[in-house]
């Protein structure tokens, strides 16, 4: 298996490059392409292209490799499927928004929630990933960032021509970040302090890991916190949510709140809806009725949170179906008529499968 650049230390590398009989500055070289993400040798311009031959024989770049890249029609999001270095499959998306360049990572191949609704769940847990691979993540985001920059394509919807950066990251690709919660707690740190990325613009996202939200309380930076909830009831989550066996609605809110109220910071509630279809083929409200939207109310009615509604992104291996715009909305109303602040989340890159674990999903079976 050949060694990966970017998880030498500054020595290790230095020591890679001289054994091929090169001097050492070669090695602050390289490591300037490899902050800046460069995929292969080829983009290492300022190498001899004899070396960068040499190096693409005994080594790779990044510890995360394109294996596909999707995107979006309107040109606004990109999906790239990435292979680690045992081959396990990953998933990463980059979406060019109005406030910046948002980037959705990973933090696990796989994932063990086994939430119904899910793609990325399908396959099981294969591990945790480095801090290294879930930086990777970013990295392939911010070449591709930079690549559009160089090939002069369109301005960005933030209206911004020189807008070539990564300004936000959500960790919400596939896996559960609070099951691997140090290593992403290092890479949020590295995050910030070697991309400059502020504590306010990143969001970790999680099915309600109880001791995982204490030990970000115990860490103690601002960032953001998501609650994948789902369902307003402990009776309905535990159906779709088997992690509600272990953590119930009452516990996991109740941490989300310390958390919140200690850094003075809007909970985001996820809640994707659902429905599924009956013998004659009609589509029945599984979450998402008008009662539904007022034990949710009853949840969260005077607290400091935000309700992103998602209409369910149809998984073929999964028996549910995704409600009318009109129920959509009408969940959206309820919700708003009692206080609740409410938006219902812009579909991005529908197109390409933009869901999580559906590329990889897609991309195993082709395997077969």
């Amino acid at each position: 298996m050949k060694p990966i650049l970017f998880n030498f230390t500054d020595a290790e590398l230095e020591q890679f490059i001289t054994e091929l009989g090169q001097p050492k500055f070669r090695a602050k070289q390289i490591r300037d392409w490899l902050n800046r993400g460069a995929p292969d040798f080829a983009s290492m311009k300022n190498i001899p292209e004899g070396l960068r031959q040499e190096l693409d024989k005994n080594a790779y770049t990044l510890p995360a490799r394109i294996v596909k890249k999707l995107e979006s029609s309107d040109g606004e999001t990109t999906k790239f499927l990435l292979e680690l270095n045992d081959g396990e499959q990953i998933e990463c998306v980059l979406m060019r928004t109005t406030y910046g360049n948002s980037v959705c990572v990973s933090s696990q191949a796989g994932c063990a929630m086994g939430c119904k609704f899910c793609a990325s769940t399908l396959l099981g847990l294969k591990r945790n990933l480095t801090a290294n691979e879930i930086y990777a993540q970013i990295l392939v985001a911010q070449w591709e960032l930079r690549s559009d920059f160089a090939s002069e394509k369109p301005i960005r919807p933030n209206g911004d021509a020189n807008n070539n950066d990564v300004s936000h990251i959500v960790i919400m690709g596939t896996g559960e970040p609070l099951q691997n919660t140090e290593n992403v707690i290092d890479f949020i740190e590295r995050a910030n302090a070697q991309m400059g990325i502020g504590w306010r613009r990143i969001t970790v996202s999680t099915c309600g890991i109880v001791s995982g939200i204490d030990r970000l309380i115990q860490w103690g930076r601002p960032i953001n916190l998501a609650i994948s909830l789902h369902a307003p009831t402990d009776e309905l989550r535990s159906q779709i949510m088997p992690i509600n066996n272990k953590y119930k609605i009452s516990e996991v809110m109740e941490a989300a709140w310390r958390f919140t109220d200690l850094h003075n910071r809007q909970l985001m509630i996820e809640y994707i809806l659902l429905g599924h279809r009956d013998n004659s083929g009609e589509t029945v409200l599984f979450n998402a009725t008008p009662e539904h939207a007022e034990d949710l109310s009853n949840l969260l009615r005077g607290k400091n949170c935000m309700v992103n509604l998602i209409p369910w992104n149809a998984v073929d291996e999964r028996d549910f179906a995704s409600p009318s715009g009109n129920a959509v909305h009408r969940f959206q109303d309820a919700l708003i008529k009692n206080g609740i602040h409410t938006r219902i989340r812009r579909e991005r890159g529908t197109d390409i499968g933009s869901a999580c674990g559906q590329l990889r999903l897609n991309n195993a079976k082709s395997r077969k």
